[in-house]
């Protein structure tokens, strides 16, 4: 493996944590209606376990509602199970084969709980960029020690590793503060 095989395999690494940390975040319930919250649940459904988004059409028909609608009306007890089960503490209310979410205001301690998750979550991003970077050092490392390079494009690589880890914690910083910004609106 060349050395920009080893930078560029990092950088997407990289990316793919930071895209995961967003998903992650547009899971966390803020005072409005929004599809993210659902999307990623899993429904057990055709013997299978499945992605909601993949057994029903996800809107929001206002800002406090989130209304999902199966394609098959069979599907409606297992997505409600599942919204059941998760963690957004939201009863559904079933109107024949469509499913409403009804989101209530959050009081100010369940915002500050939140921002706590979403801190944590994106102390777990910065976690998974350090291990990218220390793999990716390492691989370089490698490549030195089988004279594939020298000491200085070694020196060279844990600097552009570094440099790319410092501009991907500045992306999480930016998403942690927008979430953080959306939970504490009121």
């Amino acid at each position: 493996m060349a050395l920009d095989d080893v930078l560029l395999e990092g950088e997407e690494k990289m990316i793919k944590a930071l895209e995961f940390l967003k998903t992650e975040f547009g899971g966390v319930r803020t005072g409005k209606a929004s599809p993210d919250l659902v999307n990623n649940l899993t429904v057990v459904a055709y013997d299978s376990h499945m992605k909601l988004k993949e057994v029903a059409a996800v809107t929001t028909p206002d800002p406090r509602m989130v209304m999902i609608q199966p394609w098959d009306a069979g599907t409606v007890d297992a997505i409600r199970k599942a919204i059941e089960e998760s963690k957004l503490g939201i009863s559904p209310i079933i109107d024949g084969k469509i499913i409403r979410l009804p989101i209530p205001a959050l009081s100010e301690e369940r915002r500050n709980d939140l921002v706590k998750t979403i801190r944590k979550m994106a102390e777990e991003g910065r976690v998974a960029l350090r291990a990218v970077r220390r793999i990716a050092i390492d691989e370089a490392k490698k490549l030195q020690k089988d004279g594939d390079i020298t000491e200085d494009d070694l020196k060279d690589a844990e600097k552009e590793v570094q440099k790319l880890t410092d501009q991907y914690n500045g992306e999480i910083d930016k998403a942690l503060e927008s979430k953080e910004a959306e939970l504490m609106k009121v």
